[in-house]
């Protein structure tokens, strides 16, 4: 009869709903402040980790700003002959041509989706634009010229039209040296050591270990499997907007 005599005046003073209500408010005020330390986290973390994605961004935009990356040159010489025959008499006149070749990559080209990014492998992927020989550049003060046609050279244009032909065939000389399979390997791996570095080095400066594979497009390769799992910055980019 006491313990009945105690309790029933603490139900009807309403003691118990406000501590129902009063934990309440301490479990929403508890859940509220780990939303706030959560989000205080996460933009620091933001803030302070850095994101691969980002500075691969950046590098890209600073490799299309230079328009067109010229990474390999080399020096042809092409050694060409041409015979002319009149009034039955033949003249032949030979030259040597030296010219200067550049090999470029329109970085122009180069989008977002041509940059993937593997978080899990920490590999960042690079699809370059064909490498371009551009030229050849002559050096008209190394050109030299030798023959003669006598009889030919004095009543004919037979000179003027063979030194036409030979510039004609020592340029097509000049562009078929510069297109070698050898040239070509020479000029992409160089512009690939270029471009490695433009991307790595920002990555390696915000401490972010990771590999920059760098290929052409009309490269061959046997390892396409990389490309298909990773995640091209126009995707990763995208999703954040």
């Amino acid at each position: 009869m006491a313990n009945d005599s105690v309790t029933e005046p603490v139900r009807k003073s309403g003691v118990a709903p406000f501590l129902a209500k009063a934990v309440g408010v301490v479990v929403i005020l508890v859940l509220a402040g780990l939303l706030v330390l959560w989000g205080v986290q996460r933009y620091v973390t933001n803030r302070l980790t850095p994101d691969p994605t980002t500075i691969a961004s950046a590098s890209l935009e600073g490799l299309r700003e230079q328009n067109r990356l010229s990474a390999f040159a080399a020096r042809y010489v092409a050694v060409v002959t041409s015979k002319q025959s009149q009034l039955g008499f033949t003249m032949e006149k030979t030259l040597i041509m030296p010219g200067m070749v550049r090999y470029e990559v329109d970085m122009a080209k180069l989008t977002q989706s041509d940059v993937a990014w593997d978080g899990n492998s920490k590999t960042l992927s690079v699809r370059l634009p064909a490498v371009e020989a551009d030229g050849p550049q002559v050096d008209l003060n190394a050109v030299r010229e030798y023959g003669s046609g006598g009889v030919l050279t004095t009543f004919t244009d037979a000179e003027k039209r063979l030194d036409a032909a030979n510039r004609r065939a020592g340029q097509i000389e000049l562009i078929r040296q510069a297109g070698e399979p050898a040239m070509i390997k020479l000029a992409r791996d160089a512009t690939r050591r270029a471009v490695e570095r433009s991307f790595a080095m920002p990555l390696r400066a915000a401490g972010i270990d990771a590999t920059v594979a760098v290929r052409f497009a009309d490269e061959p390769t046997a390892n396409t499997e990389r490309w298909d799992t990773s995640r091209s910055l126009q995707d990763v980019l995208g999703n954040r907007r």
